[in-house]
């Protein structure tokens, strides 16, 4: 199936609006330019113990280099954890001009401020989500390994898509696993931003980078990194640039 999109200005369709200024590197410019450097993209652990000291290590991590956006994903967590966990760090990435999202909430997204919302194929749809936060809101959306998810996505108004696992990856369970050739594929033939995710290293983020990708999706390889997030926040952003 052959599909023709019009250019992405702010969010995806044809609204010629600029987001806000701390999201307009999620979103790709309707002139046609080279493609820039692809980008980091943080998302939290899976739990976070002490919201102070982990607030502590993301302000070092913003500051050691360029990351795009920040996904606060807490699973198992009730919506008081989420909430925390949001007024906790959201000040600390925007401080830094980094875009806020949370995973699978749009309503909580709402109700925290945040500046969009990730969606997984099984959580609330993206009309519904658009509908909870409004045209300026940044959706993203699991597309697993499927272009056809990521068409219908696009078609339906998401600001950026996610394909992977690429590798296997402990942060999450996983059933799909995703051929970089998806990448080079998007970048061909679709406008918005993709996001490669799962088991995404400073070991294979070049080739993924490479690949495609306009943001590589990172947990585990920066939170968990021996010399601490900062060092691996400025690791992978040589890696990136060098993939450039």
């Amino acid at each position: 199936m052959q599909v023709v999109r019009t250019p992405v200005l702010g969010r995806a369709g044809i609204d010629a609006r600029l987001p806000p200024p701390h999201l307009r590197g999620m979103a790709r410019e309707s002139v046609v330019t080279p493609r820039p450097p692809c980008r980091l993209y943080l998302i939290t652990p899976p739990a976070i113990p002490d919201l102070a000291a982990f607030a502590g290590e993301l302000e070092a991590a913003l500051a050691a280099g360029d990351v795009a956006a920040l996904q606060i994903r807490l699973k198992p967590a009730d919506d008081a954890a989420i909430l925390a966990a949001v007024e906790a760090l959201a000040p600390v990435a925007r401080a830094r001009g980094v875009a806020v999202l949370l995973n699978d909430r749009p309503d909580l997204a709402r109700r925290s401020g945040c500046d969009g919302v990730h969606i997984g194929q099984s959580d609330a749809s993206l009309a519904e989500a658009r509908r909870i936060l409004g045209a300026e809101a940044m959706i993203g959306v699991t597309c697993h390994d499927s272009r056809e998810l990521a068409m219908d996505a696009a078609e339906a108004g998401a600001d950026y898509v996610a394909f992977g696992a690429f590798y296997p990856t402990a942060t999450k369970e996983t059933a799909h696993r995703a051929d970089p050739e998806i990448l080079a594929i998007w970048q061909e033939t679709i406008e918005i931003p993709c996001v490669a995710i799962g088991g995404i290293t400073l070991a294979n983020a070049a080739e993924i980078a490479r690949a495609g990708a306009d943001f590589v999706a990172v947990s585990a390889a920066v939170w968990s990194h021996p010399d601490g997030a900062a060092a691996a926040v400025r690791q992978f952003n040589r890696v990136l640039a060098e993939a450039a």
